[in-house]
């Protein structure tokens, strides 16, 4: 048996499902099952309540677990929910962990990028001197992140991309890709040690993602360039707070510095996974990209 974290979240939440979708038991760990009533109707998927930063709470979870995958939400107490679910993973006799974790734009895992960068290369090297085995799955940027609702997606309404990074091309991997490769991952052999790097099929504008949306959708959608300063504005008039705006501009500041991106499909190729294009994923969310507008 498995176990999985962060099944809530938005990468989460796909991953279960795939598992799922295989026929693939696994057990999951929620702090409030109550709050996501749909993982029981899953088949396969057995919930068991506990929370990551308690490690009394988590005997349950881990009982005939060998392997985990650990998720948590990338926010500012992500370093120290993840240090302790590997402590308690340790002390419960877990052998394996795989962790969720993440990769900037380039071909280097860079400890000076933005602060979310920082956090996942923490807990890696906390995890890779835990005494456990570990493995480490980075994906780059997810397609999800530009549907519309997200911080960073598409203005449905204006059917407009309103970003700050010029002409840089970003390689954005589909979290199904993801779940795929996750659900291979956790029943293969011989991944111990090892960091899997995970990109999209291709490095793409923000123009380019947007031609491929209005395809996908038979409506006009463009990108609008915007100024950090305006972004900035844009993001603290929606009501998010100072220290995800911060976060934020961290990342475009980034992403305009590294205009390329480069496209890695080492993993997907290792897994067997099929990569997904931008255009396939547009056309299969469709619906998505036009409800807003359409409402």
């Amino acid at each position: 048996m498995h176990l999985l974290t962060g099944v809530t979240g938005l990468s989460g939440s796909i991953v279960v499902r795939e598992f799922a979708r295989q026929a693939v038991p696994v057990r999951v760990l929620v702090r409030d099952p109550d709050a996501a009533p749909w993982l029981r109707e899953l088949p396969n998927v057995q919930v068991v309540r506990g929370d990551m930063t308690v490690a009394e709470s988590l005997t349950a979870a881990f009982d005939g677990i060998d392997r985990a995958l650990m998720i948590s939400s990338p926010r500012g107490d992500m370093v120290r929910t993840q240090c302790r679910f590997i402590d308690a993973a340790a002390a419960a006799g877990v052998r394996h962990i795989v962790k969720f974790s993440g990769k900037e734009s380039g071909t280097t895992f860079d400890p000076q990028a933005f602060r979310g960068t920082r956090w996942h290369l923490e807990i890696e090297n906390y995890l890779e001197n835990s005494g456990l085995a570990w493995t480490h799955l980075r994906p780059s940027q997810f397609m999800q992140l530009y549907l519309p609702g997200t911080l960073t997606g598409v203005d449905a309404k204006r059917r407009a991309l309103v970003m700050p990074i010029g002409q840089s091309r970003l390689a954005p991997v589909d979290i199904a890709d993801i779940a795929r490769v996750a659900v291979a991952m956790m029943g293969a052999d011989g991944i111990e040690g090892r960091a899997f790097d995970m990109t999209g099929p291709e490095a793409l504008t923000m123009s380019e993602i947007t031609d491929r949306i209005s395809a996908a959708t038979g409506r006009a959608f463009g990108y609008e360039e915007v100024t950090l300063e305006r972004k900035r504005a844009l993001h603290t008039a929606e009501g998010l707070p100072p220290e995800v705006v911060d976060l934020l501009e961290e990342i475009y500041r980034g992403r305009y510095a590294s205009p390329e991106s480069q496209v890695n499909l080492s993993t997907h190729h290792e897994f067997g996974v099929e990569p997904t294009s931008f255009a396939d994923f547009a056309r299969r969310h469709a619906a998505d990209f036009t409800a807003e507008a359409a409402a």
